[in-house]
């Protein structure tokens, strides 16, 4: 990259998320880009423009006619918008509110943003957040998808606990997920070759959030990732499963695609919204999860194996609901072990990547998988805790394979599917194994 940093404006809306915006800046600018920072009137009620002009130090537009933080006295950006429209490479919105989407879909222009965003040129990443009820309103809906067929990319939010003590969608995404998109897009407009964040993820030694933009380091590659949990029916209205919420695999997924990949999804239930671009296989119970990977591992050339597949299966499953009428004993099975049968059916040179969910000894029981099961690498993570793995948006472990072990501390599942990318291209390298061509 040339000195010259690329500029990216982030546009601020007003809402409790505006806080995460400050982390996506401080992301954006560690990746070597230049983010400028443009807030709504409403924005400067939950965060001062003064944090964002001390971290990208440029000063932060607030309004059409009025003061900028950072700029001096007299400082009017009555005709600013056109030249802030002209020269940043990308637009993202984060927190994009129901009201700014309302005015991007309906060309409203009344402050500096909604202004700013029908003088650009440039691609626009809508990252919006709001209530639950309102993320489903018909009307938001709408929008959103008149957006989207206009060009504008939309990074999901995500579901949880809100600020408004609902639970459900409208959770503004992960920053690290929406740099990683910024990156993204920004490898597909410009070319960029070196786009990559140092350590985003607190505490994070070095996980890649963008990653290397126009790098495309997977292409010619076709990987297979399995997620999410599988259901073994009880009776026609019961199931034993496991909380699995499948974002690892799909992050992996994603991942994986935005570096040239061709990607396979295999994934078992779960409220998640498939990445775009992937070839995605839905099931529900082991056996259907083992015959879809055995149907598609011919073309993989890495198996990402990030499924958490039920263990048993009840032997008799009931043919109606069975009734409540005292204790019960089910008699259960082992289901089939399908990890073991894609390292024996892989072709040559296909690299495959177990996960271990564990509880206790995690290291000791993640190294015996990898040794039991005869697979490259296993991701090894301790579930034990509520607010990583199984049911969250974080994640940690260490990623083994023979020679050793690579700890990936707490981090969004974003930015650590990153590096347990980083660590399957390391392997490829380190195998001088020749990639085989994606078959369609």
């Amino acid at each position: 990259m040339s000195a010259e940093r690329v500029k990216v404006t982030v546009g601020v809306c007003g809402g409790i998320a505006a806080y995460k915006a400050v982390e996506l800046v401080r992301l954006l600018q560690e990746a070597g880009l230049d983010p400028h920072v443009v807030m709504t009137r409403s924005a400067t009620e939950f965060v001062g423009p003064l944090t964002f002009a001390a971290i990208s130090g440029h000063k932060v537009i607030t309004d059409l006619w009025g003061m900028e933080a950072g700029a001096g006295e007299g400082a009017a950006s009555s005709i600013e918008h056109i030249n802030e429209a002209q020269t940043t490479r990308v637009l993202v919105v984060a927190p994009a509110t129901a009201d700014m989407l309302g005015k991007f879909a309906h060309g409203l222009a009344d402050d500096f943003l909604s202004t700013m965003f029908l003088a650009t040129k440039a691609p626009v990443i809508v990252a919006p957040a709001m209530n639950v009820n309102m993320w489903e309103h018909a009307a938001v809906r709408a929008n959103v998808e008149t957006l989207r067929a206009r060009g504008v990319r939309v990074v999901e939010p995500g579901s949880g606990y809100l600020a408004c003590g609902m639970v459900g969608g409208g959770r503004l995404a992960e920053p690290e997920e929406i740099a990683a998109v910024v990156g993204e897009v920004l490898a597909m407009d410009l070319g960029l070759v070196e786009t990559h964040v140092p350590g985003a993820g607190r505490g994070a030694p070095g996980p890649v959030a963008i990653p290397e933009a126009g790098k495309a380091d997977f292409v010619g590659e076709t990987v297979l990732v399995t997620a999410g949990g599988t259901r073994e029916a009880i009776d026609p209205v019961r199931f034993i499963g496991n909380r699995s919420s499948g974002r690892m695999g799909y992050a992996v997924a994603e991942a994986a695609r935005r570096r040239g990949a061709r990607v396979i999804l295999i994934t078992a239930p779960t409220a998640l919204r498939c990445p775009e671009g992937c070839e995605v296989v839905r099931v529900v119970s082991a056996e259907e999860m083992r015959e879809a990977v055995m149907a598609r591992v011919s073309e993989a050339s890495v198996v990402v194996m990030a499924a958490a597949v039920s263990d048993y299966r009840v032997r008799d499953v009931a043919a109606q609901k069975i009734k409540r009428e005292g204790p019960r004993v089910l008699e259960l099975e082992a289901t089939e072990d399908i990890l073991s049968e894609v390292v024996a059916r892989r072709g040559a040179g296909t690299l495959v990547i177990g996960f271990a969910a564990e509880t206790e000894n995690v290291l000791a029981n993640g190294r015996a998988k990898l040794e039991r099961k005869g697979v490259d690498a296993v991701v090894v993570n301790d579930v034990s805790a509520s607010e990583l793995g199984f049911d969250s948006e974080k994640n940690a472990g260490s990623f083994l394979t023979r020679d050793g072990a690579v700890e990936f501390p707490t981090m969004s599942k974003v930015a650590m599917a990153e590096r347990i990318l980083n660590e399957v291209w390391k392997l490829r390298v380190s195998k001088s194994t020749r990639v085989r061509p994606a078959r369609g």
